[in-house]
């Protein structure tokens, strides 16, 4: 089996290491981290397991790995257009999976490929140097699905393989809701924590946890009209899902916008909050918190 990772940063080069053990693996990354894998091979510590991992990895895709059996796209949400036109001619009627935070990366892909699987993975990858990377914290297990819905043998197979490499993995014929599922948590806290800058276990505070409140009804409101189901009915139960299992699972983790502001990067924000926001003004439904804080983020990235 062939895999292709595009956009391989920390989480793209992390599972690419996990699965270079079980299927052939090459990764398209940023040249410093290429150079060290090919190195000394990609150094992980944390909770998937220890130690340096040696598979191909390169700035660009050999035409060797043209004919990959799965492209995973791990890139930045902001980066996801311009992955697939680089690459439009190695994935174009290939499997391709989006492995990414947000709402709207599988809707850019299928412009590229008819054959997309949406992916939800809530777990925190930490960079400690050049194709260094911790994991520190896992909140659920991957999901794995064919998008917008259904499943089928390509799902399968791949959710097969993530598995036999050690990583914990669910197939689902509802990827959409996982989708949101885990926008509504990085709609809560990402932002927040961001411009708070504070783990997010301090956001239980009573005043943050007010913000938080609101963001979640909102969303709540424009998944209701975006006619889709979550796991939990109202929002008050995903909040206190999210208070009593999620947050302390991963109350001594930094927001990742923190650490893009922190280096002069864009952030995801508009395909989070940002896309809350927008969808909202598209079914007519009011969301300040989600416009407000999309707003401090832009800000902060103009700074």
């Amino acid at each position: 089996m062939k895999i292709v990772v595009l956009g391989a940063g920390a989480v793209g080069l992390t599972v690419a290491a996990k699965l270079s053990r079980v299927a052939d693996v090459h990764a398209v990354a940023r040249r410093r981290h290429a150079d060290a894998v090919r190195e000394r091979g990609l150094l992980m510590t944390g909770i998937w397991g220890e130690g340096a991992y040696r598979f191909s990895c390169s700035e660009d895709l050999p035409d060797a790995w043209r004919d990959a059996d799965y492209y995973i796209v791990t890139a930045k949400s902001t980066d996801t257009e311009a992955v697939c036109r680089q690459f439009a001619d190695a994935i174009r009627g290939r499997e391709v999976v989006s492995l990414q935070n947000g709402i709207g990366n599988e809707e850019i892909i299928e412009r590229f490929t008819d054959r997309v699987i949406g992916g939800m993975i809530i777990t925190g990858f930490e960079w400690r140097g050049d194709a260094s990377v911790h994991v520190s914290v896992e909140a659920a297990p991957m999901k794995l699905g064919r998008f917008p819905s259904g499943m089928d043998d390509a799902v399968g197979t791949l959710a097969e393989l993530i598995r036999k490499a050690g990583i914990r993995v669910e197939t689902t014929d509802g990827i959409k809701s996982d989708l949101w599922s885990k926008t509504l948590y990085n709609c809560a806290l990402n932002p927040l924590g961001a411009v708070t800058n504070v783990p997010y276990g301090a956001l239980a505070d009573p005043h943050a946890w007010a913000i938080v409140t609101a963001i979640v009804r909102e969303a709540y409101r424009v998944v209701e009209a975006e006619g889709v189901t979550l796991p939990w009915e109202t929002p008050a139960a995903y909040l206190e899902y999210l208070k009593t299992e999620q947050l302390p699972a991963t109350a001594a983790h930094h927001s990742s916008m923190l650490q893009d502001l922190t280096l002069g990067r864009r952030t995801e924000i508009d395909f989070l909050n940002g896309a809350v926001a927008a969808l909202a003004r598209k079914h007519g439904i009011d969301a300040p918190y989600n416009t407000c804080i999309a707003e401090l983020i832009r800000f902060r990235e103009r700074l």
